[in-house]
């Protein structure tokens, strides 16, 4: 799950990377429009991949030790 939110979360990442240089909405553009269901239901699991994500931030990593 982890893995999958930070990919959703990168493809975000991305999409507002061209919609600030060029104005250009890929996700929009590839499923019909910003207001396209198709397009709005994406919005909204790339938002709540962002959600699962914030709990990345408090997770203890274990120390890998070489040797």
């Amino acid at each position: 799950m982890n893995k999958l939110s930070l990919v959703l979360v990168i493809i975000g990442a991305l999409n507002w990377l061209l919609i600030g240089l060029f104005g250009y909405d890929l996700v929009g553009a590839v499923f019909g429009g910003q207001m396209a269901v198709v397009s709005r239901i994406i919005y909204v699991i790339v938002g709540l991949a962002g959600l699962w994500c914030i709990s990345l931030l408090f997770q203890r990593t274990p120390v890998v030790k070489n040797g």
